[in-house]
């Protein structure tokens, strides 16, 4: 049965979410499943803005069937390849043979290399147009937000912007599909942030470039291919992004990752933690990598000013699970940090040089001293060392 919502004149949201999903592109944790969203434009010629995952395809087609009611489908937009957005193409084609698919260069490529099928395709570039009848659609390049055949597209008529995977979130939607139908900075900020690390994180330059395009927009509202949709304050979600795409934390305060395997490196953590409270800092945080996912750990990291890795070392290296994390943050491009180091080793202490030769490779990170050596367990010299580290840490906190 179709499921659809009319969310701007002559445009119907057909989207479905999945809760049964629980790794997006089978890397991120998504224990509260995720969104799809396309739409519907119904003009003189009629209009899908993008398409769907295979899961949620069922509730798609319902969704189509019923807005086009019984009209032809002249123009499908894909402005992002990615198959969860176009796994669909095929089975529209089969429906709607006479369907022209609108895109760029490369992703009409790219719907060859995916689905072997020529297709009646219209290419466009940037500031082309798509004449609809009373909504004209204009195109804006996107390259890189997130992968290079990205498109975003502007309807002036509504001051409406389909923005592709820009401003999503991981999550389904529960029938409140406005981020003002809910509590967002509450409930879905997070989600928000840990989608834009993960996913569009490491095209900071990219992201910024697009933003600065939008700016020019008279924009009235953001439709995204995840999460909510967005008609008012849109500034709350579009400051975020320029904080995220430049790298600048949300939030002065310190965030703790440890990698233990008896939980020796994990007491120094906690240890740090409460000499950093003690010193008046608040909403510090303590992450066990092997415990969280790593996803979660990127977007903390783009969120806090202040990080700190303590890791034991693990067949003379860093251990595993932080070494995922270092990795991860550094394809991330993060940049811009202030970072603490404490090691741990019973024989071959070798966790510190590793760590800061990775940290050496990213942009503008500043390590602090004294950085912390601890031999198999926390002693009294170690307390000492945890002092100034707390010390140094909360000075460069205030700053």
């Amino acid at each position: 049965m179709y499921n659809i919502r009319e969310v701007q004149k002559d445009i119907w949201w057909v989207g479905a979410s999945d809760r049964r999903l629980q790794l997006f592109e089978n890397a991120y944790a998504t224990p509260d499943g995720m969104s799809y969203n396309n739409y519907l434009i119904l003009d003189d010629k009629t209009c899908l803005m993008d398409g769907i995952d295979d899961a949620v395809s069922r509730q798609f087609f319902d969704n189509l069937t019923k807005a086009l009611d019984g009209r032809e489908l002249d123009y499908m937009v894909v402005q992002h390849m990615e198959p969860d957005h176009c796994s669909c193409i095929p089975e529209l084609l089969r429906r709607y043979p006479k369907l022209k698919i609108v895109g760029s260069q490369k992703a009409i490529q790219m719907i060859g290399q995916f689905y072997h099928i020529d297709v009646d395709s219209i290419v466009v570039k940037e500031k082309d147009t798509l004449e609809l009848g009373h909504h004209t659609l204009t195109f804006y390049t996107a390259a890189m937000v997130h992968w290079p055949e990205v498109i975003v597209s502007f309807d002036s008529s509504t001051g409406t912007l389909f923005s592709a995977d820009a401003f999503g979130a991981f999550g389904a939607m529960s029938g409140n599909i406005f981020a003002d139908e809910v509590d967002w900075e509450h409930d879905w900020k997070d989600e928000a942030r840990r989608y834009y690390a993960n996913i569009v994180g490491k095209y900071g330059v990219q992201t910024t470039a697009l933003l600065r395009k939008l700016e020019a927009l008279d924009v009235k509202m953001l439709l995204p291919l995840h999460a909510h949709l967005w008609r008012k304050d849109l500034n709350i979600i579009t400051d975020l992004y320029k904080s995220w795409a430049s790298y600048t934390p949300e939030k002065k305060s310190v965030a703790i990752f440890y990698g233990s395997v008896y939980g020796h490196t994990g007491n120094a953590a906690d240890i740090l933690s409460m000499k950093l409270a003690e010193l008046g800092i608040r909403d510090v945080k303590v992450y066990d990598v092997s415990k969280t996912e790593v996803s979660y750990l990127v977007s903390t990291a783009f969120e806090y000013s202040t990080l700190v890795f303590a890791s034991a070392t693990y067949n003379a290296e860093i251990f595993d699970n932080m070494h995922t994390l270092l990795t991860d943050l550094k394809n991330h491009n993060l940049s811009g940090r202030t970072v603490g180091i404490i090691e741990n080793g019973s024989w071959a202490l070798s966790a510190k040089k590793k760590m800061t030769e990775l940290l050496g490779t990213m942009k503008n990170m500043t390590l602090l001293e004294p950085m912390i050596s601890i031999t198999s367990s926390v002693d009294e010299n170690t307390l000492a060392g945890l002092d100034d580290l707390a010390k140094a840490l909360a000075e460069s906190v205030k700053v």
